[in-house]
Parts: structure tokens; sequence; C-alpha cells
């Protein structure tokens, strides 16, 4: 039997969450790194001391069962609670909170982020006890007289109006439910996107940024085959898994787009192809994910992936052609 370690893995200086204590197992002990551009340098860290198997998670599936620890690299959308949802241990190199739609399942004793190679030390066996011993839950006592208490109130039949009662109660209960998750997914996800972009408009109009980035990208962005290059080259294998996280990218580029056809640089009927010329790597960044949640075999996802992210580059440039075509008699 193969021997392992446990190691400790801290929140970085801007991160939350944490601290975890790993250890694997004979039977869970892999490492997924689902980053982008190959193993990330904490994955590989984490591995090698530990003794566990790193695996790409854009290369290959691992069952649930077997995964120790995932390594994102999520900007605060779903991709940083997927696995925290399975009740498997994620670490976010970007130090993101609680946030996303599935915010709810981030909780600190199985997520942590901002973590660099200087968060994770090799830890004792003693640590690993008591932090297991601090996550079990004790049991409540049950005297004889409570447990013939439960067994009149489980036999007992409830009234007509009691199951009325109890189902307006239920039905009120669920509004009231997602009346809550939605202000709450409102102030988590929406504003702050709606600051976010408010705060880069600003930059991009005050400080003359936009117009040095706009000298390059306008002349692209006002004609057909310019649109058709920059889907091109965003939908690259290699580079649109980088490019997806948090579709940051493409956020900036299409607010410099929409600056500049404010400004009446860019003709208005290139709007349309514009926004789908600058989003084919949006996404690419989840597709191992999404597989992951559709519980596709590893053969699977080694061939979906690359047949997925190539497929863009085929795509990208057909939507641009259609979006052009749509846009006519729109202006």
């Amino acid at each position: 039997m193969m021997s392992y370690n446990a190691v400790k893995i801290t929140r970085g200086s801007s991160g939350w969450g944490g601290p975890l204590v790993i250890k694997p197992t004979e039977t869970r002990n892999v490492v997924l790194s689902v980053t982008g551009g190959g193993i990330d340098p904490v994955s590989q860290k984490i591995a090698d001391l530990t003794g566990g198997r790193v695996v790409d998670g854009f290369a290959t599936s691992v069952p649930d069962d077997q995964i120790m620890v995932a390594v994102v690299d999520c900007g605060g959308t779903a991709r940083c609670g997927v696995y925290p949802k399975k009740k498997i241990f994620t670490i976010n190199l970007t130090p993101v909170g609680k946030s996303g739609p599935l915010a709810a399942f981030m909780n600190e004793d199985i997520y942590v982020s901002g973590v660099k190679e200087l968060n994770i030390e090799l830890v004792g066996d003693g640590e690993v006890l008591s932090s297991k011993a601090s996550e079990a839950k004790a049991e409540t006592p049950k005297d004889e007289t409570y447990v013939a208490l439960s067994k009149r109130t489980q036999t007992k039949k409830p009234n007509i109006l009691e199951s009325i009662g109890r189902g307006a109660g239920k039905v009120v209960g669920v509004f009231y439910s997602a009346g809550k998750e939605t202000i709450d997914m409102i102030i988590r996800n929406v504003l702050p996107f709606m600051a976010f972009v408010s705060m880069l408009i600003g930059i991009i109009l005050k400080s003359g940024i936009g117009n040095i980035i706009a000298d390059w990208v306008a002349p692209f962005s006002s004609t057909i085959p310019g649109l058709l290059l920059i889907s091109v080259v965003a939908a690259i294998p290699i580079l649109s898994p980088l490019l997806g996280p948090g579709a940051v990218i493409a956020q900036v580029v299409g607010v410099l787009v929409g600056v500049e056809i404010g400004k009446g640089n860019i003709p208005p009927q290139y709007a349309l192809p514009a926004l789908f010329a600058i989003n084919p790597q949006v996404g690419c960044d989840f597709i191992p994910v999404g597989l992951s949640l559709a519980e596709a075999e590893p053969e699977t996802v080694e061939i979906g992936v690359p047949a997925i992210l190539i497929s863009r580059l085929v795509t990208g440039p057909i939507s641009v052609v259609i979006a052009y075509l749509a846009s006519f008699g729109l202006y």
C-alpha cells in the first residue's frame, strides 16, 4: 500500500475560505487541474507533496469518487461552485469568495481561494486527525420519553385543516425562498457585474487607454474580414481556455467596440457581427466541468474537449457571417 502525506492549504492574501487539510487515500488520490493551459504549479506541488497523482481536467475525466481536490481558476462564475456542490475539496487560484449561482455550496471547510504555492505546506497526522474530529457531528441523545413521544406524533394523522395549512405554508415558503435567493443572486452577481462594466467604461473613456487600443481594434471591427480574423484568433484552441474565464476579454473588447460605434468610428451595422466575433472563447474554460456534470466517461472527455474547442474555429466565423446577414435592415 502506498504511503501518502497530508498538506495544509491556506487562503492567499486576498483569498477566502479554508484552511483545508487534505490527505490522499488509496481510492481518492487525484489532484484535478481544471485551469486550462495544462497542469498549473499549485496542482503539481500538491501532488508532489502528498504523493497523489495530478490529472489535467482538459485532457481527461476522472470519476468524482477518485478526486481528492479540484484546482480551478474561476473568476466567480459556476465553475468555482461545481466541485463544492459535489462535496469535493476545491482550490481556486483566483481570490474569489462565495460567488456565482452555486455560492450556497462554497463553505470554508471545503473551499479556499487565492492560493499560491507558498500557501501549501506539509502537516503531521495529528492535525489530520483533529481536522476530521472537528467535522464529526455529535448525535443528539434520545431518552425513552422522547422516543415514545416521537412515535405517537408520527402515528397521529393530520386533519383536513392541518393539511391545508401545511400545504399553504409550503407554497408560501417556496415563494419566499425563491425571492430571497433571487435578491441574493442579484446582490452577489448582477450588481457587481454592472459596477465592473461601469468602472471599465470610465477608465477607458478618461484614461486614454481606450484610444490606444481602439486604434488597433477599430480597423478590424469595421470590416467583415477583420471581424472574421478576431473570431478566429479568439477561438484558437490553445488560447480560448485562457481567454474564457469570467468572459473578461469579451467584456473589455465589447466595451471598446461599443464606444467606437458610439463615436461613429465603426458603422452601427457591425454591432451584431462584432458581438459574435468577440465571443467564440466564452465558456471554453468550462467544457471539462460541463462534461463532468453530465457524468461523461473519460474517453468522452478526451475526445469531446478538443472536438468542441476545434469546432469553435468553424462555428465562430460562421456565426459572424450569419449575424452580418441578419443585421441588414436593422439600422
